[in-house]
C-alpha cells in the first residue's frame, strides 16, 4: 500500500475505493426548519465571501470531471434552489466535457416553478425530502406549513422530465414512523421513487440518539405488512439504498441504512462544502481546503492534486459504532448531502 498519494489519476484512497460521485453543497442555507437539522431560529450562515462564487464552483466541478474521473454531480445544500446562480452553475456543468449526470437534492419549494428551466439547463433528475404527507404534522416537523409547496415541487419535477423522481424520507420515533406504508403508496400512485433514510448523527443541536433512530429492519417489517418485497435482482454497486421490488415490481422502494448497514467498504463519494472545503466522508471531522489555493491562484494541476490528497486520508469507514466516534462540528446543511 502506497504511504503517498498517486499524483495523477482519480480520486483514489488507500482502501482501493474510487470516488466518482460529487456532492456540492450551493449553501448552507434553507427555507424549512426540519427539527431533526437545525433549530428553529436557524444556525450563524457562512458570511458572502466565504461561500464560493459560482464561476469557482464550476471551476472546481470542471477539475473533478475532467481530471479526477467524476462522472456524477450532485448539487445540495442547505437548499440549493435557493442559490440565485443556480441554473447558469447547472449550465455551465452540464457543458462539461465529458458531461456528468447531473442531479439535485432538494425540499421541493419552488420546484414547480424552477423545474423547466432547470431541466432545459441540463439537470437530470432530482430528490425531494418529504417525511411526511399530513399537512399538521409537516408544520411540526419544518416548522413551516408548506406541505403544498412540496407536493406541487414534486409533481412539476415529474411533468418537466426530472425523473426519476426520487423521494427522501426520514422516519422518527413517536413522530411519523408509522406512515412507512402511506409514503409508499403514495410514490408508487405518482410514479416517484421512495428512499427511506436512518436518521444520521448530523443534526446541528447534537441531539441524535440510537436508541431513538427508527432502523432500517423496522421500516422493512411495517412494509411487509403491507407489501410483498422481494429483493431486487439488479446489482447495487455503490448506490446508498438497498432496494427492494414492490408487490412483484417493476417499483421499487430503498432503505439507505447508513447506521445499521453501513455500505463504507463500496463508498464512491466525495464531497464539496459551500465554502469550499473537500470532505471525504460524511462524518469527516476534518476537511481540505481547495478555496484558499484557488483564490491564491492555484492552477487545474494543483487543485487535482490537493483533491487527490484530501480522498488518500479517507477512513475505511464512519465508525459511528466506535465509543470514540465524534459527530462532526458541522451539520447536515453546512456539509450537503
Amino acid at each position: 500500500m502506497n504511504a503517498a498519494p498517486p499524483t495523477t489519476g482519480v480520486l483514489a484512497d488507500r482502501y482501493g475505493r474510487v470516488a466518482r460521485d460529487l456532492r456540492v453543497s450551493l449553501t448552507d442555507k434553507c427555507n424549512l426548519r426540519c427539527t431533526y437539522c437545525m433549530p428553529a431560529e436557524g444556525l450563524p450562515w457562512l458570511a458572502g465571501p466565504d461561500l464560493l462564487g459560482d464561476d469557482e464552483i464550476v471551476r472546481l466541478v470542471g477539475v473533478a470531471v475532467r481530471q479526477l474521473g467524476v462522472t456524477e454531480v450532485r448539487f445540495t445544500g442547505g437548499e440549493p434552489l435557493i442559490r440565485p446562480g443556480l441554473v447558469g452553475i447547472v449550465a455551465a456543468v452540464a457543458a462539461l466535457d465529458p458531461r456528468p449526470r447531473i442531479s439535485l437534492t432538494t425540499n421541493g419549494i419552488g420546484l414547480d416553478r424552477l423545474a423547466p428551466t432547470l431541466r432545459a439547463a441540463g439537470l437530470d433528475r432530482v430528490n425531494v425530502s418529504l417525511d411526511t404527507l399530513a399537512p399538521e404534522r409537516f408544520a411540526r416537523l419544518t416548522r413551516r406549513a408548506r406541505l403544498a409547496d412540496v407536493l406541487a415541487g414534486l409533481a412539476g419535477a415529474a411533468a418537466a422530465g426530472l425523473t426519476p423522481v426520487k423521494i427522501n424520507s426520514v422516519l422518527m420515533r413517536g413522530v411519523n414512523d408509522t406512515e412507512a406504508p402511506e409514503l409508499l403508496r403514495f410514490a408508487l400512485a405518482h410514479g416517484y421513487e421512495l428512499r427511506f433514510i436512518e436518521q444520521m448523527p448530523l443534526d446541528a443541536q447534537h441531539g441524535w440518539d440510537r436508541a431513538a433512530m427508527v432502523t432500517a429492519d423496522e421500516i422493512l417489517a411495517t412494509l411487509r405488512a403491507e407489501f410483498d418485497l422481494a429483493p431486487d435482482p439488479v446489482e447495487r454497486g455503490a448506490a446508498p439504498a438497498e432496494t427492494w421490488l414492490v408487490d412483484g415490481g417493476p417499483a421499487r422502494v430503498g432503505v439507505i441504512a447508513s447506521v445499521t448497514r453501513p455500505f463504507c467498504g463500496d463508498c464512491d463519494r466525495t464531497r464539496l462544502t459551500a465554502d469550499g472545503q473537500v470532505r471525504a466522508c460524511l462524518f469527516a471531522t476534518e476537511e481540505s481546503d481547495l478555496r484558499g489555493a484557488l483564490r491564491a491562484g492555484a492552477d487545474d494541476d494543483e487543485l487535482a492534486q490537493r483533491w487527490r490528497a484530501a480522498m488518500w486520508g479517507k477512513r475505511a469507514g464512519h465508525g459511528i459504532d466506535d465509543p470514540a466516534f465524534l459527530q462532526p462540528a458541522r451539520p447536515m446543511s453546512a456539509i450537503g448531502g
